[in-house]
C-alpha cells in the first residue's frame, strides 16, 4: 500500500511539474513576442488580401509602453496615415493582467470615440485578419498548456482556453524557436478539429540587442485571405510615459512621437 502511495505522488508530482514547465515556456513566449523593452516605437505597413486576392494596404505607427515586469499591464497606441479614408483614425488598448482589456476606438470622420467590447476583442481589427486580441496578445494564464514536444528548434505546444464558452477555438497549436523564445507559428483548431487560422511570423531582427518580429502574417480560412504585417524603423527606449496613453492622445495625437 505504501508503495502505490508513494508512486501515486510521484506521478501527480511529475504531472505539477511538467504544468509548470508547460506555462513557463508559454509566459516566457509571451515575454519575447509582446513585452520586448520597455517601450517602443515603430511604423508599420498593413496589406490586406483577400479570398479573391484582391489587396488593400494600410500604413500605421505603433506605440507600446510596459508596466514593470513581462506579462503585466501594458499601454498601446496605434495612429493610422493611409490610405485617406483611415487617416487620424486611432486604436487605444489598455492591457489589463487582473481583468478584461480595455480597448478604444477613434473614428475622425465622426469625429468620435467608441468603446471596443471585450465580446468583440476576437473579431476582425479594422477589416484585417487580425482579431483585436491578436494585436496585445491573449494572456498565458487564460489557457491550459502542454509541452508535447522538443526538438533541436522548437518547443511545440498544444494549448486549450480554460473558458471556452467565450472563445471560438478549440484548440491551439504553437511552435516556439528555443533560442530566442519567439512563437513562430500558431494554428487555431475548431471543436471539429478543423484548422482555421494560422499566424505565421516571417522575420526577426535583432534591433538594439533585442530579437524583434519585423514580419508576421494572419492567414483566416473562414474569412479567406490573409493579412502581413511588417515593421520599420523600431525604436526602444523612447521614454514616453503613460500619460501619453489616454483618451484624449486619440483626439490629440502626440505627433513628436508619430512623425
Amino acid at each position: 500500500m505504501k508503495q502505490i502511495v508513494t508512486t501515486l505522488f510521484v506521478l501527480l508530482f511529475a504531472t505539477q511539474l511538467q504544468a509548470q514547465s508547460a506555462q513557463d515556456i508559454m509566459n516566457r513566449a509571451s515575454a519575447a513576442i509582446y513585452y520586448p523593452g520597455a517601450d517602443v516605437r515603430g511604423d508599420v505597413s498593413m496589406t490586406i488580401v483577400d479570398g479573391q486576392g484582391r489587396k488593400r494596404s494600410r500604413s500605421l505607427v505603433l506605440l507600446r509602453r510596459n508596466e514593470g515586469a513581462a506579462n503585466a499591464d501594458q499601454q498601446m497606441y496605434i495612429y493610422f496615415t493611409r490610405p485617406s479614408d483611415v487617416n487620424r483614425t486611432a486604436f487605444l488598448v489598455w492591457k489589463n493582467t487582473r481583468g478584461a482589456d480595455d480597448r478604444w476606438m477613434y473614428l475622425p470622420a465622426l469625429d468620435q470615440v467608441r468603446r471596443i467590447a471585450a465580446s468583440d476583442e476576437r473579431t476582425s481589427f479594422v477589416g484585417s485578419h487580425f482579431f483585436y486580441e491578436d494585436l496585445s496578445g491573449r494572456l498565458p494564464k487564460e489557457d491550459r498548456h502542454d509541452l508535447v514536444e522538443t526538438n533541436g528548434t522548437y518547443y511545440v505546444m498544444r494549448s486549450r482556453p480554460r473558458k471556452p464558452g467565450k472563445v471560438e477555438f478549440a484548440s491551439y497549436g504553437t511552435y516556439i524557436e528555443r533560442t530566442s523564445m519567439i512563437p513562430t507559428r500558431m494554428e487555431f483548431y475548431k471543436a471539429d478539429g478543423t484548422l482555421y487560422r494560422v499566424m505565421e511570423v516571417l522575420a526577426v531582427n535583432n534591433i538594439q540587442g533585442v530579437p524583434t518580429v519585423t514580419q508576421i502574417r494572419m492567414t483566416d480560412n473562414d474569412m479567406g485571405g490573409n493579412t502581413t504585417l511588417r515593421y520599420r524603423n523600431v525604436r526602444y527606449g523612447t521614454g514616453f510615459g503613460s500619460d501619453l496613453f489616454s483618451e484624449r492622445s486619440l483626439r490629440a495625437p502626440p505627433m513628436e512621437y508619430l512623425r
